[in-house]
């Protein structure tokens, strides 16, 4: 991390892949220890943002419950300050019948310290239903 907290490309880069690689592994622990104790976390189907990694482990351990992991790629990754801006694509499989279920995104990062501080999200519910 440079000295300003600010990521470099590279730094931003491997830290999306360490989120990654945890989430495909249902490493729930260290995906959680990517995000600062006080990050905010929304989705569209979020209304009001989820303040708190504990909020924000509640929603990522019932989303472990519904399914398992199957596929995530950033296609592309970009860096402005502390801002990183991704384009993604995810798919799961739900564990009540096996449904593959994919989507794409994009999401606006702020990452101070090394650690992802806030996160909003854009991705067409209807998608993933």
């Amino acid at each position: 991390m440079v000295a300003s907290g600010m990521p470099t490309y590279d730094e931003a880069v491997a830290l999306f892949a360490r989120r990654r690689d945890a989430w495909l592994a249902g490493d729930l622990e260290a995906y959680l220890a990517l995000w600062a104790d006080d990050m905010t976390f929304q989705s569209p189907v979020h209304a009001e943002p989820l303040c708190g990694r504990a909020a924000f482990a509640a929603l990522v351990r019932q989303s472990a419950a519904f399914s398992r992991p199957l596929a995530f790629e950033f296609t592309h990754l970009a860096v402005h300050g502390p801002i990183v801006l991704a384009e993604w694509r995810i798919a799961i499989a739900r564990r009540a019948d096996d449904r593959r279920v994919e989507w794409w995104g994009m999401s606006v990062a702020e990452v101070q310290g090394g650690l992802i501080r806030r996160w909003r999200e854009y991705w067409n519910p209807a998608d993933v239903m």
